[in-house]
């Protein structure tokens, strides 16, 4: 059923059929087509279809300067073919992409429509990825933005609930946005990976009578702790050595896991280590803008928590200290709150971390 010979692969891009023979209609369309979405997958295939064994991907920079690899497309392939045989996906199914092509899960959309046989169609990236479509979806792919405004709007939340499995990547997805899932007849599973994983390598439910909080590792994939208590990934067929992330995370005797935040966003405030995206959870039941929590250096505690929260937040800071101090343990209430037009984020929507650190310095730092 999978497809993993280059040579032999065809794929049908909106409606149009492709194969490694048409590499030079992929060039001529990769240079004319107005559609720039289009385009970048046209010049994606150019270099899938290439007699060059890797390609070209780049991380999302959530946790430092975003950098270029190369990773073999017989391991990209792999990962496709795991999401396939997990979500029960068919030759002839169809696959929508509404995401940036210089991302890993987009590229991997387009492998999985190559290794599976399905029809891809194509969207440009944008907040509402179903927005006036006219045909039927079966696999769609979305980062946590995507979903929330699908499902605040009516018709497009009607069409949501038409697609068989709907993956959602590049960021958490908050119990806030998990509770509006509810009543849907569709799949949606929040996906656990990273760049150096070729998209994914854990899924977990999100709604209906399988929804868990744990994530649930794809065939050929095991996980293990490391000392210091954060995921190690052993996953010969896609990454050629075991990777040690900066997850923290409890790992349970079946193999499955939760995720409880990341190593490096681990704040050391006089002595009491706080895990900052474990508090942030805790503080979306009082703060319904966008915030993060960062921290920067101090004499007495070497460092300070921070609070960044955009400034149209309709409380006082006086009556936000008061409410994070009944959410909070004493020691783990900011220090500082700093009001911000935004907070920065990610070109994938991710919190962007480094700049919070850098922003919340430049406000309040000794």
């Amino acid at each position: 059923m999978w497809q993993t010979d280059i040579g032999r692969q065809r794929i049908e891009v909106e409606n149009r059929s492709f194969s490694v023979s048409d590499i030079r209609k992929l060039e001529v369309l990769s240079d004319g087509e107005k559609d720039v979405a289009l385009r970048d997958v046209y010049m994606f295939l150019l270099e899938w279809f290439s007699p060059v064994s890797t390609i070209e991907v780049q991380t999302s920079g959530s946790t430092g300067e975003p950098k270029r690899m190369r990773v073999e497309k017989e391991r990209m392939m792999y990962s496709a073919i795991r999401t396939c045989e997990y979500l029960g996906l068919q030759q002839g199914n169809t696959a929508l992409l509404c995401m940036d092509m210089k991302y890993i899960g987009a590229k991997m959309m387009v492998v999985r429509a190559l290794v599976g046989g399905l029809r891809l169609k194509v969207r440009r990236a944008s907040g509402h990825p179903l927005k006036g479509m006219d045909c039927s979806v079966d696999f769609l792919s979305v980062v946590p933005i995507q979903l929330y405004n699908m499902l605040k709007d009516a018709k497009e939340r009607e069409l949501l609930n038409c697609v068989r499995h709907v993956l959602v990547g590049g960021g958490p997805v908050d119990e806030s946005l998990q509770r509006m899932l509810s009543g849907l007849s569709c799949c949606v599973y929040s996906t656990y990976g990273m760049t150096e994983t070729l998209s994914h390598i854990a899924l977990r439910q999100l709604n209906g009578p399988e929804a868990s909080v744990c994530y649930r590792p794809l065939e050929g994939v095991d996980v293990s702790l490391s000392p210091r208590g954060t995921l190690v990934i052993h996953a010969p067929q896609i990454c050629a050595t075991d990777l040690e992330t900066n997850d923290v995370v409890h790992l349970y005797p079946n193999g499955m896991f939760t995720v409880v935040g990341r190593a490096d966003n681990t704040v050391n405030s006089g002595g009491i280590k706080i895990q900052i995206e474990e508090e942030e959870r805790r503080l979306r039941s009082c703060i319904t803008v966008p915030f993060a929590l960062t921290s920067v250096p101090d004499t007495r505690l070497g460092e300070a928590l921070v609070l960044l929260v955009v400034s149209d937040l309709s409380i006082d800071d006086t009556s936000l200290f008061r409410k994070m101090k009944t959410i909070l343990d004493c020691y783990h209430v900011p220090r500082y709150i700093v009001r911000v037009e935004a907070v920065p984020m990610t070109g994938n929507g991710k919190i962007d971390r480094k700049a919070c650190r850098e922003l919340a310095f430049r406000t309040c730092g000794e």
